[in-house]
């Protein structure tokens, strides 16, 4: 997650404005809807990824059947079998279409936000999603005839949401053999090192009033993990957990120091994944998941050796499964997760989503 200096003086140039107090009657509506903000741009991994990678060459995608084999309209390049959280998330907002992807978006779409999130991260790296939101920005300032003060009010209504930090860990930190980074640091040093770019990215990239950070996910319970684990099969590899929770602990403080007045007249709230989904992994027969340690479509060990293949037949009920293939949770686990980020206060902090959009 480095940032480099070129990047952001290109965006404290182009957001130099957006200080929220310029007040305009020529406000645009994008579409007529009751959604709760006017607009929802998000940032993130394939976690929340809706087509970013379609077009690029790499083995990161998801535009191809069974992916998306629940979705309405089919496949779409979404790592999932149906909704993202982000698309759970974003109805649950009132909003009457899913945020289009970054690759799609064009013209007045932009005014009720973008996708810019890419599996894997590495492919569009946090600094090329912001990179991407610089441009986005430079094309809205058109629809406000040029008025910055009247762009930043507008954009400080909407929500901002960024999602980082899992491919930090599993495809660099825990995969000794490619990198040397679990040599050159210890757990903590690597998770300070991280929150340090973190920190630099969330204070100088957004024009944003209000941001959702999220939480890294126990990734040493995915299939994934589970497959390469030496020992029980269904049993996490609590080195790995033990790792993500030092990282979201120092995030919980970085949303601390930004609601405490780093960063005067935002307000960030922190979005506990990890919590979430090691609590559907404890206590999945509660919400009807009967299998929690492999995935619905996948190849070997847990379905997790090998993720989903073109035309691979899934499971048949995905309802039953917590995870979709051998990273990713299923449609139900996501809107599941979205409902309670939404109206409740069991995995945010400090208010929910819905006190979030209000403000």
């Amino acid at each position: 997650m480095k940032t480099g200096g070129e990047l952001v003086l290109l965006i404290c140039l182009i957001v130099a404005c957006f200080n929220g107090r310029g007040r305009s009657q020529r406000l645009p509506q994008p579409q007529p809807q009751q959604s709760q903000v006017p607009c929802f741009y998000i940032f993130g991994d394939s976690l929340v990824d809706n087509g970013n990678n379609n077009g690029m060459v790499t083995l990161a995608r998801a535009n191809y059947r069974p992916y998306g084999i629940d979705f309405l309209g089919g496949t779409t390049g979404r790592f999932t079998n149906g909704r993202t959280f982000v698309d759970a998330l974003a109805q649950l907002m009132g909003f009457a279409r899913y945020i289009l992807p970054y690759s799609r978006a064009r013209g007045p779409e932009l005014l009720r936000g973008a996708n810019y999130a890419s599996g894997a991260s590495a492919h569009t790296s946090m600094n090329g999603q912001v990179a991407n939101f610089a441009n986005t920005v430079v094309q809205m300032r058109r629809f406000f005839r040029g008025d910055t003060n009247a762009l930043g009010s507008y954009l400080s209504k909407c929500i901002f949401y960024s999602g980082l930090g899992s491919n930090d860990y599993l495809n660099n930190y825990f995969m000794p053999s490619f990198y040397t980074t679990s040599s050159d640091f210890t757990t903590k040093a690597y998770a300070a090192a991280l929150i340090q770019d973190y920190t630099r990215q969330l204070t100088v990239s957004f024009p944003a009033r209000k941001v959702i950070v999220t939480a890294v996910g126990p990734i040493g319970c995915i299939p994934y993990q589970l497959a390469r684990y030496h020992g029980n099969s269904s049993r996490c590899n609590e080195d790995i957990n033990k790792a993500i929770v030092i990282f979201n602990t120092e995030l919980r403080k970085v949303v601390d120091r930004f609601n405490g007045g780093q960063l005067p007249g935002a307000k960030f709230v922190y979005l506990d994944s990890y919590k979430s989904s090691m609590d559907l992994y404890q206590n999945g027969s509660a919400n009807g998941f009967e299998v929690i340690d492999k995935g619905c479509c996948g190849v070997g060990r847990n379905n997790g050796q090998i993720t989903c293949l073109p035309l691979q037949q899934p499971c048949t009920d995905r309802r039953r499964y917590l995870f979709w293939d051998a990273f990713h949770p299923t449609e139900l686990a996501n809107i599941l997760f979205a409902q309670s980020a939404y109206g409740s206060q069991a995995y945010t902090y400090p208010i929910n989503i819905q006190q979030l959009s209000s403000l």
